[in-house]
């Protein structure tokens, strides 16, 4: 009996570890028994289950004749498969279709393949013609999103800003998707997203320009590592006509170079310059939008018409001269005013938050992926952070952004000033930081001692 209660404690000990290490070590949980349970289940279903979701074909005619003359039927043909392997969230396993089949047969079926095998999410991508991959996600892995290790950092320009839920990072590569739309109400995780973001960018020779009508207040935390700041729809103007001079600069400079002597390489951008003669990047980063764009009266709508054809220019033109835009808001809509929805059509890269309304959702992603646009309105608003990304292919994945507090992001950009770049065009808008007082703070007399 003593031995029988030993053997029952230690169970229980070790059932109550296993619950303690998936809650707080899911990968850990997931190489000790996720994977070997997962796997173990695919090997030995497989061909049942591929034949029960209708994934299988029919045997081959030399098959057929081999069954009849042993008097058997010939089974359906699954599509084969590789080895199970394991990732730092899942497993993947890689198919060769069968002749007929196609990836929206497996997209179709990826529910299906879900609840046979136990998986949290099955993601099926197409790598070359006639063989897919399955994707298995063993847990939610946007539950706690960590920041990602150092060795994601690759090229410049390019930032892995959210964990996807398929366990893979979103990567924002300006050189690829030049100008992004972020759309979030309030407390979405918009500004977290920006954050990151902002953090990235300013540990990069990066020149940061900050667009910010609400006085600033959203902005001035990462006033020490940008090169310029508006907060005000005056500021701004006059801002984005510099920012327009700059890039017409550039482009003379990518004209001169290119016809700089008969050896001369022809280029159309700023990054087939020399590295020496190349000229910085700039990141605008435009800050609720809708602020910027207010108009009251006659004269406030012809500012924010002109406001409008410059980023227009700058969102055409921009990514050749090195300029790039991020532009923010809570909605952006053809009520921003003329000009507004060929703004939108330029910024390719769209991230969108929970939102308010479904005609948000459908601002930043009806017109590239419908389906996007319907799963952004169905984000919980106790999972802030959570955002539906998508690009002008109609690709299209939940991410959520790892948290970073205003604290740290300042501190980043307090530690990162020095790598401010020289920009005379901008030294006009650059902000003015507060210097500590010299003079010491008056200490309050001792009340005497009564009684």
């Amino acid at each position: 009996m003593t031995d029988a209660l030993w053997v029952l404690l230690l169970a229980l000990l070790v059932a109550a570890a296993l619950v303690a290490v998936r809650r707080r070590l899911p990968v850990l949980f997931w190489w000790l028994v996720g994977y070997p349970a997962v796997t173990l289940r695919v090997l030995a279903t497989y061909r049942a289950t591929m034949d029960a979701c209708g994934l299988t074909v029919p045997a081959s005619a030399m098959r057929r004749a081999t069954a009849r003359m042993l008097g058997r039927q010939a089974a359906s043909v699954p599509p084969r498969r590789s080895l199970p392997l394991p990732t730092g969230s899942g497993l993947v396993m890689r198919l060769r279709m069968a002749v007929g089949q196609a990836p929206e047969d497996f997209n179709a079926s990826a529910d299906r393949l879900r609840h046979a095998w136990g998986a949290h999410a099955v993601h099926v991508r197409p790598t070359k013609p006639g063989r897919l991959e399955l994707r298995f996600v063993g847990w939610d892995v946007l539950t706690d999103v960590r920041s990602p290790r150092r060795w994601l950092r690759t090229e410049p320009l390019t930032l892995p800003l959210a964990l996807r839920e398929d366990g893979h990072w979103h990567v924002r590569d300006f050189r690829t998707v030049p100008h992004e739309l972020i759309l979030g109400a309030t407390q979405s995780g918009k500004s977290v997203y920006l954050r990151n973001l902002l953090c990235g960018l300013a540990r990069q020779p990066v020149a940061l320009v900050g667009i910010d009508c609400k006085w600033g207040v959203e902005l001035a935390p990462f006033a020490p590592r940008l090169s310029a700041l508006a907060d005000t729809p005056d500021c701004a103007n006059d801002l984005l006509d510099v920012l327009v001079d700059e890039m017409e600069a550039r482009f003379r400079l990518i004209g001169l170079r290119g016809g700089d002597g008969p050896d001369a390489v022809l280029t159309s951008d700023v990054w087939g310059l020399p590295e020496k003669a190349r000229p910085v990047p700039v990141v605008v980063v435009v800050d609720e939008v809708a602020e910027l764009f207010l108009a009251a009266s006659k004269d406030d709508e012809k500012r924010r018409d002109a406001m409008v054809t410059k980023l227009i220019r700058l969102a055409q033109l921009g990514r050749a001269a090195g300029i790039y835009l991020e532009v923010c808001g809570q909605r952006f809509g053809a009520e921003l005013g003329k000009g507004a929805t060929m703004l939108r059509a330029q910024l390719t890269g769209r991230v969108c938050h929970r939102v308010n309304d479904e005609t948000s959702a459908n601002m930043a992603l009806g017109d590239i992926a419908p389906e996007a646009a319907l799963a952004a309105t169905r984000i919980p608003a106790e999972r802030p952070g959570v955002a539906v990304v998508g690009d002008s292919s109609g690709g299209w994945s939940r991410v959520r952004s790892p948290h970073l507090t205003l604290e740290d992001a300042a501190a980043v950009c307090r530690d990162t000033s020095g790598l401010i770049p020289e920009l005379p065009r901008l030294e006009a808008f650059r902000p003015v930081m507060a210097q500590p007082s010299a003079v010491p703070a008056a200490q309050p007399s001792a009340r005497p001692v009564t009684g």
